[in-house]
């Protein structure tokens, strides 16, 4: 495997912890400010990126909807207690 396809195929997997943050960073109103917006947004990447590693070292195969299930919920609730700081 190459390392273009390398890149490729890690930006695939993280794909949805990516877009789900940013739309949850957009719709939570982080991006008008506060304490330190982009820091959010990095946070909910991280804990997105956590939750597919985690399903898929527990699954041993990327896309289950358990996964997805579980990356909705750790980022929803980080947003809701990042919301109440």
């Amino acid at each position: 495997m190459t390392v273009i396809a390398l890149a490729l195929h890690l930006a695939g997997f993280l794909a949805p912890a990516l877009v789900t943050a940013l739309l949850l960073w957009l719709f939570a109103g982080f991006w008008r400010g506060g304490r330190h917006p982009g820091l959010t947004l990095g946070f909910l990447m991280l804990a997105g990126a956590a939750v597919l590693f985690a399903g898929l070292a527990y699954f041993g195969r990327d896309g289950k909807v358990a996964t997805y299930a579980a990356l909705v919920a750790v980022q929803g609730t980080l947003v809701w207690w990042l919301r109440r700081r």
